[in-house]
């Protein structure tokens, strides 16, 4: 499947987002460095919330909040090279009151095979006026609303 830009999908729970690797990106085998794969989940995380109409961080009424990472992982399984263009599909694959946690598969665009696979999980915090540090708090009712966990894939 080609997918020209970012496409949101039928439901809250699953997006996905194109990028062309950069040469800076890549390491001295020409292939993208490990590292950036984690920047690419956090950008596809990013532009998924950007479709919703939603923030990953707000300063409003001197109150910030937003999602901070409190694990990520990825198993590598194909390289990616410079000028490679990666279809970065996200999955909710959990939500809770205070956290999300994400699946994305990286498949080079038009190719059904997954080059590398990656989880992350967020957890939601606020900081107010005077207060010394960010504390775990609910997500906005917004974002509970929106976002939902991906149906089990049926066997």
């Amino acid at each position: 499947m080609s997918l020209a830009r970012d496409e949101p999908h039928d439901m809250a729970h699953e997006f996905t987002h194109i990028r062309t690797v950069e040469f800076a990106e890549t390491d001295m085998a020409g292939i993208v460095h490990f590292s950036n794969f984690f920047r690419y989940m956090e950008a596809t995380e990013h532009a998924f919330f950007a479709s919703l109409g939603l923030d990953l961080h707000t300063e409003a009424d001197g109150r910030v909040q937003g999602f901070v990472r409190v694990h990520a992982s990825c198993d590598y399984l194909a390289p990616a090279t410079n000028r490679d263009r990666i279809a970065i599909h996200l999955t909710v694959i959990e939500k809770r009151e205070k956290s999300l946690r994400y699946r994305c598969e990286f498949r080079l665009e038009g190719d059904a095979a997954v080059i590398a696979r990656g989880e992350m999980q967020v957890v939601h915090v606020g900081k107010s006026n005077g207060d010394e540090r960010m504390r775990a708090c609910n997500m906005p009712a917004e974002t509970q609303r929106l976002i939902e966990v991906a149906p089990e894939p049926r066997t």
